[in-house]
C-alpha cells in the first residue's frame, strides 16, 4: 500500500522551515522512500535541506525554488512546502544533471544515466518527475531529448522551478544541494498506473500568426512586424491597457499559443527587449505559427479539474494514494488569491488523500494521446495509486 504526506511551513529561518517540514513528515511517515521539496526565494535553501537529509538519510530527496507553494491544507507564497511517499509497489531512484543550457542532450543523459527502468523488468509503469533550472533555457530541448532517449516509454511530469515571480535566479535540488544550470529527477517504477493529467484553460483570441524572426526565447517579428507592435495592436483592438515600460500586467492574460496537431502549446510573454522584440518563458522556433490567447478564472479552473480527472482515470479503477501539482506562476499571479480555490477544486477531485506542490515557470508533461514536451500556464497533476 502506497503512503504519503504532505507539510507546508511559514517559517521565515531556513533552518527552522526545515525541521518544521521534516516533523510534519515523520508524524505521519516515519521512512518515506523519498521527498520533494519547494521552497520560495526567500529560504536559504541548503539551510532547509540540511535538516531534511539529516532527519531522513535513507530517503531520496530532490526538489525545487518555487513561486508560489501548497499542499493539503496551505497556499501561499515567500513559504515551503513537501512531499513524501513510501510504497512497496514502487522504486524511486534521484538523479542529478548540470549544464542544461549549453547541451540539453547530454543532460537528458546524465538523468537517464540513473534511471533502472530499463534493467527492472518487474515494473510495469514507468514514470518520472523532472524539475528544471527555468532560467538557464532549452527546458524544451531537455523535455523533449528525455522522451526520446526512452523511446517515449517514460510518463514525464513536472516543471521549471522558480524564484516568486523575481525571474533572477531559479535553482534545483539534490540531497542537500542546490544547483544552477541543473535540472533532477525521480524515477517513479511502479507495478500499478500511475496517473499524470494536463489541461489549460486557453483559447485563440487572433488568427494564426507567422514567426517570422527568433532566437531561443526571443520573438523579434510576427508575419514580418515587430511582436511588441503586434501586442499593442490587439491591446488596441480589445480596449486594454497595454504599457511598454512595463507589460507585464498585459501578457499574464494575453499569452502565445503555438499551433500544434494535438492542441496549443502555451508561451508566457515576460519583457519587451531590443528593437520590439518580446521574451518568453521558454523557446518559440522560427517558422512556428503562433495565435494571442486568452482566458478567464473560471477557464483556468476548469483546467486544472480536468487534470486531475484525466489524472485520476488513468489509474485504471485503483484508489488514489496522494497526488503532486504544479501550476504556472502567470495562473498564480492572474487569479490571485482564486488560487487558493484551484487548489482546493484539485483536492476536492483526487479525494481525501495528501497533495502538495508549487507555482513553476513552466510545466513537464509527455503523455500518449496529449500535448507533451515544455509548457507555460498548464495545470499538471500526478496522482499515484494506493
Amino acid at each position: 500500500m502506497t503512503r504519503t504526506a504532505s507539510a507546508f511551513s511559514k517559517e521565515k529561518k531556513s533552518a527552522a522551515a526545515g525541521e518544521d517540514l521534516g516533523a510534519q513528515l515523520a508524524a505521519s511517515l516515519p521512512h518515506p522512500d523519498a521527498i520533494v521539496v519547494f521552497l520560495s526565494a526567500q529560504h536559504d535553501y541548503p539551510a532547509v535541506l540540511r535538516q531534511l537529509t539529516a532527519r531522513f538519510p535513507n530517503s531520496q530527496i530532490l526538489g525545487c525554488s518555487s513561486a508560489g507553494e501548497f499542499n493539503t491544507a496551505h497556499q501561499g507564497e515567500g513559504s515551503a512546502s513537501a512531499f513524501a511517499i513510501s510504497s512497496p509497489d514502487m522504486l524511486f531512484t534521484a538523479a542529478f544533471a548540470t549544464g542544461i543550457s549549453r547541451d540539453p542532450a547530454n543532460a537528458a543523459r546524465q538523468l537517464l544515466s540513473g534511471f533502472r527502468g530499463f534493467k527492472e523488468n518487474r515494473y510495469r509503469y514507468r514514470s518520472a518527475l523532472v524539475l528544471n533550472d527555468a532560467l538557464a533555457g532549452s527546458a524544451d530541448e531537455l523535455v523533449t531529448m528525455l522522451n526520446m532517449e526512452t523511446g517515449g516509454h517514460y510518463k514525464f511530469f513536472g516543471g521549471g522551478a522558480g524564484d516568486d515571480a523575481a525571474f533572477v535566479s531559479t535553482h534545483v535540488f539534490h540531497g542537500d544541494q542546490a544547483a544552477t544550470d541543473a535540472a533532477v529527477a525521480l524515477e517513479i517504477l511502479s507495478t500499478r498506473p500511475i496517473g499524470v493529467g494536463v489541461r489549460h484553460g486557453w483559447a485563440a483570441a487572433t488568427e494564426p500568426m507567422r514567426v517570422t524572426s527568433s532566437k531561443g526565447n526571443i520573438v523579434e517579428s510576427l508575419e514580418a512586424v515587430a511582436a511588441a507592435e503586434i501586442f499593442a495592436h490587439h491591446a488596441q483592438q480589445t480596449g486594454q491597457p497595454f504599457d511598454l515600460a512595463s507589460p507585464l500586467p498585459f501578457f499574464l492574460h494575453n499569452i502565445a499559443g503555438m499551433h500544434q496537431q494535438e492542441g496549443f502549446k502555451l508561451r508566457v510573454p515576460l519583457a519587451i527587449v531590443n528593437d520590439g522584440a518580446v521574451c518568453f518563458a521558454a523557446e518559440i522556433p522560427q517558422g512556428a505559427a503562433i495565435s494571442i490567447m486568452s482566458a478567464t478564472p473560471e477557464s483556468a479552473m476548469k483546467a486544472a479539474h480536468s487534470a486531475a480527472q484525466e489524472a485520476m482515470r488513468q489509474l485504471e479503477g485503483h484508489k488514489p494514494g496522494g497526488a503532486l501539482m504544479f501550476d504556472c506562476v502567470a495562473t498564480r499571479l492572474r487569479l490571485g488569491s482564486n488560487f487558493g480555490q484551484e487548489v482546493q477544486l484539485v483536492q476536492k477531485t483526487v479525494g481525501d488523500v495528501e497533495l502538495a506542490g508549487c507555482n513553476t515557470y513552466g510545466q513537464v508533461a509527455t503523455l500518449e494521446n496529449q500535448f507533451a514536451g515544455f509548457h507555460n500556464c498548464t495545470a499538471v497533476v500526478c496522482v499515484f495509486p494506493e
